[in-house]
């Protein structure tokens, strides 16, 4: 939904990043923005709700560190192409646990829970993003009109809306949970066909080579 503003945005900051900031420090950046995301949840529990909005920086510095990390690598010409993957691919899986257990101390009752649901549903769409890029030899983690800057908005606006409406982040993040896992069937399903396409394409080659 947000591609064509992001992509001029990242076109506009890729030539401007500092040659001493490597592609790997702006993965450390963007770490740190979701060890700031953790940190609001935490401190918004123990002192006030409205350092929530510590969040909102914290996901904008992660959307910079990561968004940035792998552009600017192939700007310099200097891509590190399974490297730069299975690095991303690491520290994603890591930001979600850290944002997931920040979620976890800041609710209470079932609220708990969703924090859980989230690491996991989240999980399973990274799993079947892999499984996607096996199949079909190309990578994308957007599932339908939703990427993770899309996510990152609205996990924002659920922040900002706890600020303002106390108890607020429960449902959201309920309704976000089903929204998730509604995209993951519907994304397994298409992989699955894709997959089956896959397997019925190589079985007519093999059959034509056969004499």
């Amino acid at each position: 939904m947000l591609k064509v503003p992001e992509q001029a945005l990242l076109a506009w900051l890729v030539k401007r990043i500092p040659l001493r900031i490597t592609p790997d420090m702006l993965t450390i950046i963007g770490f740190c923005g979701s060890i700031l995301v953790a940190g609001s949840f935490i401190l918004g529990s123990l002192y006030n709700r409205e350092l929530l909005l510590l969040g909102v920086l914290g996901f904008a510095v992660n959307w910079f560190g990561d968004s940035l990390d792998g552009r600017v690598a192939y700007y310099r010409n200097t891509p590190r192409k399974w490297y730069g993957f299975s690095l991303d691919i690491t520290v994603d899986w890591i930001t979600v646990i850290i944002i997931g257990s920040g979620f976890i101390i800041y609710t209470w009752g079932f609220g708990k829970w969703l924090g859980f649901s989230f690491v996991v549903m989240y999980g399973w769409s990274m799993i079947t993003a892999l499984l996607r890029y096996k199949v079909t030899d190309k990578y994308s983690i957007d599932s339908g009109r939703l990427g993770p800057t899309e996510v990152k908005v609205l996990l924002s606006l659920i922040l900002i809306a706890e600020v303002i409406f106390t108890g607020s982040i429960l449902y959201l993040a309920a309704l976000g949970c089903i929204a998730l896992l509604v995209v993951n069937v519907l994304e397994t399903r298409k992989l699955l066909m894709m997959a089956d396409d896959r397997d019925r394409a190589e079985k007519q080659r093999q059959n034509e080579k056969d004499p």
